[in-house]
């Protein structure tokens, strides 16, 4: 059986942060060994468009079989596995290159939404049957993350490669740096076993689809 390929990306830091969770999980699950699969790790510029042309160069230089595109979430408990990405840019705080682009598409003409290929349900089951704080979100929000994931999508609307987007929580470093209330986070180490955790799920079930499970939201 062929290796699966596996492309991760991480976001650089923005903002006043000075680390960002989601590089240092890609780039830690990248020099872990995981059976059945080759996993390459790509840090992307916290930039619209300038983030979206290099997934855009990565995924035609690697030809994955599956891309999982992680961002930070401050102020969101647990890891979030995404279910739709949308059209639009409307950015509340400038990016790291002073853009701040608002109600502009990320693609223009294209459609209002994609949804992930990922099997959302089944990993989200699977990681909380293991004990991880982990649940399906229904927004990505507007900013970078949802930029990439909506060009992720478009890019491989069609294809065989599954993909899709995780947002993870912010670390106890970054939770103490808080002004108010302290936000939720969780430790560099429980992120990367979770995620690497998810990485096998995709390994073992890239193939199989999604599985019906309640995992929506009421509000």
């Amino acid at each position: 059986m062929a290796m699966l390929r596996i492309l991760l990306t991480g976001f650089e830091p923005f903002g006043a942060e000075p680390v960002n969770p989601s590089w240092l999980v890609a780039r830690q699950l990248a020099a872990l060994p995981l059976a059945g699969a080759q996993v390459q790790a790509l840090q992307l510029p916290c930039v619209f468009g300038a983030s979206a042309r290099q997934l855009v160069q990565a995924l035609a230089q690697h030809q994955p079989d599956v891309v999982l595109a992680m961002g930070l979430a401050l102020g969101r408990e647990g890891i979030l596995v995404e279910r739709v990405a949308i059209n639009v840019d409307d950015a509340r705080i400038p990016d790291n290159a002073g853009h701040q682009p608002i109600d502009t598409p990320v693609v223009p003409g294209g459609p209002a939404a994609y949804f992930s290929t990922l099997p959302i349900k089944r990993l989200t089951q699977g990681l909380q049957q293991a004990g991880h704080p982990v649940h399906v979100s229904q927004t990505a929000g507007t900013y970078v993350c949802n930029h990439v994931f909506y060009t992720l999508q478009h890019h491989l609307h069609g294809k065989p490669a599954i993909s899709g987007f995780v947002h993870l929580p912010a670390l106890p470093e970054q939770a103490e740096r808080a002004t108010g209330p302290r936000p939720p986070s969780m430790p560099l180490t429980a992120q990367v076993m979770a995620m690497q955790q998810l990485l096998k799920l995709c390994v073992a079930h890239a193939s199989e689809g999604d599985v019906r499970w309640g995992g929506g939201a009421i509000h």
